[in-house]
């Protein structure tokens, strides 16, 4: 039987198949790089062929991988120079157009899956100010945001909620934010992901639903999320690697960190405010901080 192998980070996905594949240094149809935004670490991935595709199981389309080490140590500025990172990043993918739509996914009452509806906490909203007072904030995108919440406590497929909203806000694009799952509990809590082939929810715990893509909801759709998880069983064998591989130790189990309220509280804010940043032009923290209090 095959290891298990969950995750939602495109980063590991090509690691493990260059060592499943004995591929060497890469993926053919797959261009990597490292670089820094903003004094900020950054793994740029774009999976260019469907081979590629299908070798790491991530749709055709552009990857960035933020570091979070500077913000987790507290450096001077970190935070401010991580949003930044963040804000320049979501600016290279984001359709032309000043109309989004935040869809700030997960379950508020557990706590690893509720970066989204921390996120929507600090998120600039504007759209009904733009109706009400369109001189005084002509400078500023239309943005709208909605927490569709779960299929649990809603008894509705977060899918279909968004999709009606984005038939009657009509965005030129969707951002959403999600908490992820990783397969090495290095990176919990210590990176965020950017892509600009959306997102479908639950994937790396094994609770897929319904994709939220270009395809899905007729707009573009870009996804921005941290790993808070790693799925015990994808743990146990990445610990175990001579070990005979038997799927079950751990299933239906996840491990997270200790301190994983204030990480998902910091990730949270974090990543909304490189949204409000790449959406509203010329703002500074400080502004944002005014607007959000």
């Amino acid at each position: 039987m095959e290891p298990v192998f969950r995750s939602d980070l495109a980063m590991e996905r090509w690691n493990a198949a260059k060592i499943s594949h004995g591929r060497g240094r890469g993926v053919p149809g797959v261009t990597y790089r490292r670089t820094t935004v903003q004094g900020i670490g950054v793994h740029t991935m774009a999976v260019e062929t469907q081979e590629a595709s299908d070798v790491l199981c991530k749709p055709i389309g552009n990857y960035y991988t933020v570091s979070l080490d500077k913000t987790i140590k507290r450096v001077d500025d970190s935070f401010a120079d991580t949003a930044q990172c963040i804000s320049h990043l979501l600016r290279r993918v984001l359709p032309h157009g000043d109309h989004f739509l935040i869809v700030c996914l997960g379950n508020p009452k557990i706590t690893p899956d509720a970066i989204g509806p921390k996120c929507s906490e600090s998120i600039m909203v504007t759209r009904h100010l733009k109706e009400w007072m369109p001189q005084d904030f002509a400078p500023f995108s239309t943005v709208s945001m909605i927490c569709p919440g779960v299929l649990g406590t809603t008894g509705i497929e977060s899918a279909n909620i968004v999709k009606g909203v984005v038939e009657a806000v009509r965005p030129h694009a969707v951002i959403a934010v999600d908490a992820l799952a990783a397969a090495s509990p290095d990176r919990l809590c210590r990176t965020v992901q950017i892509c600009d082939t959306g997102i479908e929810p639950g994937s790396g715990v094994g609770n897929r639903r319904y994709a939220l893509n270009a395809e899905t909801l007729g707009v573009p759709v870009i996804s921005i999320g941290v790993p808070t998880v790693v799925d015990a069983d994808t743990f146990i064998y990445s610990m175990m690697e001579d070990a005979a591989p038997k799927q079950g130790r751990g299933e239906g189990m996840f491990i997270t960190p200790r301190e994983i309220d204030s990480f998902v509280a910091h990730s949270a804010k974090l990543i909304a405010y490189g949204i409000n940043l790449a959406l509203h032009a010329d703002l500074t923290l400080e502004d944002i901080d005014l607007f959000i209090n």
